[in-house]
């Protein structure tokens, strides 16, 4: 049985694992035909079903998951300690991000458009002036526009937060055990969550689309802050996760059945979408997409309590090495499939060598240089090498 009052292995996997599949993702928008930074010469409709699978969930896991780890942090920091915290560890790689590690993705898209002509350094100076007239706004965050909105989100927290505990502590706990309770817990615990995305599909998505713009991204925000709060708010809930525990067969047999049928319709969905004859299927699968994205996180969830709820040695080292990977994977992707694509390759010899890259050079950059180099830790997210090893743990 799972320990909720102490450190989550399960989640720091699930973390690990999500920011993983993450990286693999955006080696398929390199693949796929959607829009991106730079594309592939291979680039088709092949690796689509799995990036549409993937798509729903990965980046909700991962603001739920955060959640918890807010929950976890507040218990050892005040509020004004919490924010920081936050400020200092995910503002010092924004403000990094902005200016040095995303620039490469931005100058190689506009050489691609072909709206530049020249070297990065003969790029730079116009990246770095917000006055720059490009297509593309400049600086950017592209990717680490999670780490920027989970800022703002750890800072709206932080002042409320300490209520929040206590309501969930006392009147909070009594509801969610008489809410989570026995086999009703169980249909509890795999619709409930699930609700507030359908309203905000209904009211908000129709109107916001996702832009990554901070002022002006509502749906993306109601989106993402709902499950970040839903994590916050039931991280220690021995109830909420009692019923996760009892809801991991449903969860993963809706789930499949969900996404076979929903990998159907996204099979030939422009077909539904303009056939009127077919408009009765359209909002049904928007709210069937919402429903797997939940469905999915609850069985992650569920067999990592089962299965992944041990530390080890790749545990502790891969949780400080996931932030930088993340901070440096786009930019990789980006370098090295904008050159391997021009060199006539076949596509899985380009894409074996555009992973080995990717991984590699997290790997490398992470190891020989960002954790070994003092200055560079708290640019990275990482503590400072002089903070004892279980604080460093208990805030990554």
């Amino acid at each position: 049985m799972t320990d909720i009052n102490t450190r989550r292995y399960d989640l720091d996997w699930l973390r690990i694992i999500a920011f993983l599949l993450l990286i693999f993702y955006h080696i398929g928008m390199f693949y796929v035909p959607w829009e991106w930074h730079v594309k592939s010469v291979h680039a088709g409709e092949g690796a689509e079903p799995l990036m549409l699978l993937l798509n729903p969930w990965r980046l909700s896991l991962l603001f739920f998951i955060s959640g918890v780890a807010l929950r976890f942090l507040f218990g050892k920091l005040s509020a004004a300690g919490l924010a920081k915290d936050r400020a200092v560890r995910m503002g010092l790689p924004i403000l990094a991000g902005m200016v040095l590690i995303v620039a490469p993705q931005s100058w190689l898209q506009l050489v691609e458009s072909g709206e530049f002509e020249g070297s990065f350094w003969a790029f730079y100076p116009q990246y770095i002036n917000p006055a720059s007239d490009f297509s593309i706004i400049t600086p950017t965050w592209n990717h680490l526009w999670y780490i920027v909105y989970l800022l703002v989100y750890s800072l709206l927290l932080a002042p409320v937060a300490g209520p929040l505990i206590r309501f969930m502590e006392g009147r909070g706990a009594a509801i969610t055990k008489r809410l989570f309770a026995g086999k009703t817990g169980v249909v509890m615990v795999i619709v409930l969550p699930a609700l507030p995305h359908m309203l905000y599909r209904l009211t908000l998505d129709p109107y916001f689309e996702t832009t990554h713009n901070l002022v002006w991204d509502w749906a993306n925000h109601a989106h993402s802050l709902t499950i970040l709060m839903i994590g916050f708010l039931l991280a220690k809930d021995e109830a909420f996760w009692s019923a996760v525990r009892r809801a991991a067969l449903p969860a993963i047999l809706l789930g499949v059945v969900f996404a076979t049928g929903l990998s159907v319709l996204w099979a030939g969905w422009e077909t539904f979408q303009a056939d009127p004859d077919m408009q009765w299927l359209v909002w049904p699968a928007r709210m069937a997409r919402l429903f797997y994205a939940w469905l999915a996180i609850l069985a992650l969830l569920a067999l990592a309590q089962r299965y992944l709820n041990r530390p080890s040695r790749a545990l502790t080292y891969m949780t400080g090495a996931v932030f930088p990977w993340y901070i440096l994977h786009q930019t990789l992707i980006v370098m090295a499939g904008f050159w391997l694509t021009r060199q006539g390759l076949q596509a899985g010899t380009e894409f074996i060598l555009l992973v080995i890259a990717t991984i590699g050079g997290c790997a490398l950059l992470h190891e020989l240089v960002i954790r070994r180099v003092g200055r560079l830790r708290p640019w990275f997210g990482l503590k400072p090498k002089g903070v004892p090893r279980h604080v460093r743990m208990a805030a990554e």
